[in-house]
């Protein structure tokens, strides 16, 4: 009870001292910093005569076929819908009270079934103040500000998928106070601030335990140094608008899970014992005339990672703790066509090094946009390097073909 009185007080403080102004009913595409989905259109929206209410409808999905070859292992096709989502959006009494509901149907969203455990759908449920255009409040689930590859859409980056880096030290979504100060201007430095006060338990948490008593703070600072990007640049990846100047946004978070019960803080297994970690997240994005940059690293610490379970000692589970570094160079063709190389590197600590590898991975793809990322065809060949301990190597390899459509 003590981290929802906390939560709640927060949100009620940050409320108050923000500043009521006007803004425009007309205007449905929402510009919630926390949710930068992609949007080439408007969706299917419907708003009340008296402007009172407004709900707007977009989905997307992701059809994708691919041929793995896993050392050790005999090589298979794979075909799955590995994204398909409905995101609902608008305004309830006010525009200033927004809200946003988006659902998970694809296998690669929900994950396996368990015994008494939920099916997890929901993937954000957030309610929203915004008394401008420079100041957002949100109560509910959401993405929290990580990095830019995190936190843009998977329907917006280049890529069939995000970086192994992400997928192991993402901090993802999580429940509780999302705020942000936004200040972009087109041509001039510009410079963000966001943050969180959640749960720390990750996406729709529902298991109880009498450890869980920890809370998660997240801080990020963005500086665009010569302005914001065209059309939101730099929230989706590829110079896809050819930026006729050159624009660059460095960012930094950071975030403190107290009594954190999963292997990589709000996502992975279920730990045998509760553990603080630190997470660090810098990255860089740079546009320039059809040629992007991007780069990232992260880094994740726990003073003890290792839990053992009480009723068994030879049952053992870690903190996934080390660094990862991500490196990604694009150009994008008039004609429509993109070409993109990206080589990641994960290391983790000595602590963990007989739970995981250290990992090396080289991509390379190619996109055929018609409707920018909204309608898109991508290809891909990933190649990855495995380090064990021991001295023991593994090499995979994967060809994916992958269509993306959303409204």
């Amino acid at each position: 009870m003590k981290r929802i009185f906390l939560l709640i007080a927060f949100c009620l403080t940050a409320a108050a001292q923000a500043q009521i102004v006007k803004i425009n009913t007309k205007d449905n595409d929402l510009k919630l910093t926390s949710l930068p989905y992609y949007n080439f259109g408007k969706g299917i929206g419907i708003t009340s005569p008296d402007s009172l209410f407004q709900f707007n409808m977009r989905f997307r999905m992701q059809n994708r076929l691919s041929y793995v070859d896993n050392e050790g292992t005999e090589p298979f096709y794979e075909a799955q819908v590995r994204r398909l989502r409905l995101r609902f959006d608008g305004f309830v009494g006010n525009p200033k009270f927004l809200y946003v509901l988006q659902l998970s149907f694809g296998v690669g969203d929900v994950g396996a079934v368990k015994p008494n455990e939920n099916l997890n759908v929901v993937r954000d449920a957030i309610l929203y103040y915004k008394p401008n255009s420079h100041w957002q409040i949100g109560f509910g689930l959401s993405k929290l500000p990580g990095t830019r590859q995190a936190v843009n859409s998977s329907g917006a980056i280049q890529l069939t998928d995000r970086s192994i880096n992400n997928t192991r030290f993402s901090i993802d979504r999580d429940f509780g106070v999302h705020f942000a100060n936004i200040n972009e201007f087109p041509d001039k430095f510009s410079y963000n601030f966001k943050g969180a006060v959640t749960l720390g338990e990750g996406r729709n948490w529902t298991n109880t335990n009498k450890d869980n008593n920890g809370l998660s703070f997240t801080g990020k600072a963005e500086f665009l140094p010569f302005g914001k990007f065209k059309k939101d640049g730099h929230y989706f990846e590829g110079d896809i608008l050819r930026e006729e100047k050159p624009k660059l946004m460095i960012s930094g978070a950071y975030n403190f899970n107290n009594k954190a019960r999963k292997t990589q803080g709000q996502m992975g297994e279920i730990l045998f014992e509760s553990r603080d970690m630190n997470t660090l997240l810098l990255d860089a994005i740079l546009k320039y005339k059809g040629w992007a940059f991007m780069t990232t690293y992260m880094q994740r610490s726990s003073s003890n990672p290792v839990t053992v379970n009480s009723l068994d000692v030879t049952q053992t589970k870690a903190v996934f703790i080390g660094n990862g570094q991500d490196y990604q160079l694009s150009y994008y063709f008039p004609g429509k066509y993109e070409v993109i190389g990206r080589f990641s590197k994960q290391q983790v600590e000595n602590k963990i090094k007989a739970y995981a590898p250290n990992t090396e991975q080289f991509s390379v793809g190619v996109n055929k946009y018609i409707w920018e990322h909204a309608l898109k065809l991508q290809a891909e060949c990933t190649y990855e390097n495995q380090f064990f301990d021991a001295n023991v190597t593994k090499n995979n390899m994967y060809v994916r073909f992958q269509v993306e459509i959303g409204i």
